[in-house]
């Protein structure tokens, strides 16, 4: 939520609006540099720079972009969402050019009712999208066509919507809705627009009224919006928006209570809950839709700018390091309706999603549906968008970290921030800060939680402070020129899952044992290509010695031009950073189909002779196993604590 300082608007009640902890940047404030930059280059002159001319849907004729019988619902506006911020993050002057159009002719369909859109469809819905599109495109251009368009629509929604109020997709998804309106609200401080907050509040699903109460607790069988995998990650900022509103702590508490319960019910090894179309169980062959990654990062970074906790910076890290990077191939050329935590194959055949097709796991340009066609561009930009906001008493805040420039001003004085670092796949992150200002102000940064220790310098003198909410200020003057260094030691850690079952994590990354990739190109696919993925090892590997995990052995190499992706065929092949692991072959663990069945119980009482097992990061290995049996037991038998031995 990009917010200024927040003028209160009184309710006749007497309730007022209360200002986040943090807002974002102007959009173009943080450059991406290292393997970022790396990354968003592969994106723009991959699928997203190229799609307007392979995909018809997003093409001249679409609607949005002033067509006449083009495609005309979410996808013109799911595209640009993404489209828009990668343009200006990497300052391209050709993605500029391509925004262009489409921004134009959204400003120039409103009528003089306020409404605006496409004349042949009037869903709520779609709308919302556009209506992030504007916010973002006035926050990096400062166009003042933006704020007088909203006014005018948001006077016809206070309107219409209580004779046409928000449904099916549109009800599950008011809270974006709620979010442009905050936008407009804390630069105008218009009173009427807090009416219609409260009118979008009650025609929005409860969500954390179901997620942390009635949420299934198995893979859906028969839909609804509450159980769809990106409306869920959608509605989990409802509580955010709230909170903006009335300032009751209670929303924190209550969202808190829905990430919990998903983790219950439906969380995966690497950490995140399925979505396979619907909520899909918490097993690691269920998918999760790309859709869902998204706007989960989106979401996460509604929380941190909202409530201020470190918590959603640790989330924000968790999708783009581990979730993002794997929904792609690694140049950017296709993606996947839904990947799998251990997916053993990437084919056309029958998987027991809860609900799509069997082709849902191609990497390709429309597998399954198009929604992750034109939904996935959002990811990678607004990531960068997020790795810093400005902190609530005008300093600023590191919320994610990954290489990168900031320039900004504090108090109207300009300053540059400067990140380097290799993190995630290395645990140094500096940071220089450059500023003529004299005066001090906080710059505030995130200790992850995982991290049970941390080292911290500023030119060279350690730091001694704790962590509040995740994140330690440093407060001082910056003139001088200030060299900050931030290590986080990152050694192997286990986590159990059921059955006694183990995930291995390093630092932010979901680590999994690859199976070597054999890539099929499908003759004639449209596009920029289509392949399968097949393996070329066996994938049946159980974990031993977890107990000492801490000391398994890590190997580490540069990052390589394609970031996310491995060099070769053969497994953990050109990874930057690998774990090696002490195990065996888990013998009775057998394939179902193209499928791995859940690991069975641990400890084994059939396996393979011992062996090292070979751990990269999750987002490089598009074949994988991130959830293991385990050989022997989970505690140190030589631990004269631990109660299993007294």
């Amino acid at each position: 939520m990009n917010t200024p300082a927040t003028p209160s608007g009184t309710t006749p009640s007497g309730t007022t609006s209360r200002a986040p902890a943090g807002r974002e940047l102007p959009l173009g404030a943080i450059t991406p540099r290292g393997w970022l930059r790396d990354q968003l280059r592969l994106q723009a002159d991959g699928l997203t720079g190229q799609l307007e001319k392979i995909w018809p849907d997003v093409g001249p004729t679409n609607a949005w972009r002033g067509g006449v019988d083009g495609e005309d619902w979410e996808r013109g506006p799911y595209y640009l969402d993404g489209l828009l911020p990668l343009a200006h993050v990497l300052e391209d002057e050709g993605l500029l050019a391509q925004v262009q159009p489409w921004v134009e002719a959204i400003l120039a369909s409103q009528r003089e009712d306020g409404f605006f859109g496409p004349a042949t469809n009037d869903d709520w819905w779609p709308r919302m999208v556009a209506l992030k599109v504007l916010t973002q495109h006035a926050d990096a251009t400062g166009d003042e066509r933006v704020v007088p368009f909203l006014q005018r629509y948001f006077r016809h929604q206070l309107e219409q919507l209580p004779g046409r109020p928000l449904r099916s997709w549109g009800r599950a998804r008011g809270a974006d809705n709620a979010l442009s309106v905050w936008w407009l609200h804390h630069r105008t401080g218009e009173e009427w627009l807090l009416d219609l907050v409260d009118v979008l509040d009650a025609q929005t699903i409860r969500w954390d009224d179901y997620l942390g109460g009635d949420l299934i607790t198995g893979a859906a069988r028969v839909f609804s919006h509450r159980i769809h995998g990106p409306n869920v990650a959608m509605g989990l900022k409802k509580g955010a928006v709230d909170w903006v509103r009335d300032g009751d702590d209670a929303h924190r508490a209550a969202t808190e209570r829905s990430f919990a319960n998903l983790d219950r019910w439906h969380g995966q090894a690497h950490g995140w809950f399925s979505g396979d179309e619907w909520l899909g169980g918490p097993e690691a062959a269920a998918g999760i839709e790309t859709c869902q990654v998204v706007e989960m990062m989106f979401t996460c970074g509604v929380l941190a700018a909202t409530f201020g906790d470190g918590v959603h910076g640790d989330r924000l890290e968790s999708l783009a390091f581990n979730l993002l990077p794997a929904s792609c191939d690694p140049r950017m050329l296709a993606h996947q309706y839904h990947q799998q935590a251990t997916q053993l194959e990437v084919s056309v055949a029958r998987r027991d999603w809860s609900f799509s097709s069997d082709d849902a796991n191609l990497f390709g340009l429309e597998p399954h549906f198009g929604c992750c066609t034109a939904n996935f561009h959002q990811g990678w930009p607004k990531f960068v968008r997020n790795l810093w906001m400005r902190a609530d008493d005008g300093g600023l805040r590191a919320v994610a970290y990954a290489p990168a420039v900031v320039r900004t001003d504090v108090g109207g004085d300009p300053v540059e921030v400067t990140v380097r670092t290799a993190y995630p796949f290395e645990e140094t992150i500096a940071v220089d800060v450059v500023t003529d200002r004299a005066e001090p102000f906080d710059l505030q940064l995130r200790v992850p939680g995982w991290a049970s220790s941390f080292e911290l310098t500023v030119d060279g003198e350690a730091v001694d402070a704790e962590p509040v909410d995740g994140y330690v200020t440093l407060r001082r003057s910056w003139a001088d020129a200030a060299d900050v260094r931030l290590v986080l030691p990152m050694a192997p850690r286990v986590v159990r899952r059921a059955r006694q079952a183990a995930a291995v994590f390093l630092g932010p990354l979901s680590m999994v044992h690859p199976l070597g990739e054999n890539w099929v190109e499908v003759a004639g696919a449209p596009g920029l290509g289509e392949w399968e993925v097949h393996r070329r090892t066996s994938w049946n590997k159980a974990l031993a010695d977890v107990a000492h995990a801490a000391s398994w052995e890590v190997e580490r190499a540069p990052v390589r031009e394609v970031p996310w992706g491995l060099a070769g065929p053969r497994p953990g092949e050109g990874s930057p950073v690998k774990v090696h692991a002490p195990g065996a072959r888990a013998t009775e663990w057998r394939a179902q189909g193209v499928d791995a069945p859940p690991p069975p119980p641990s400890p084994l009482l059939e396996r393979g002779a011992g062996d090292d097992v070979t751990l990269v990061p999750y987002g490089l290995a598009r074949l994988r196993v991130a959830e293991f049996p385990v050989v022997g037991s989970w505690a140190d038998r030589d631990d004269p604590d631990d109660p299993q031995y007294a």
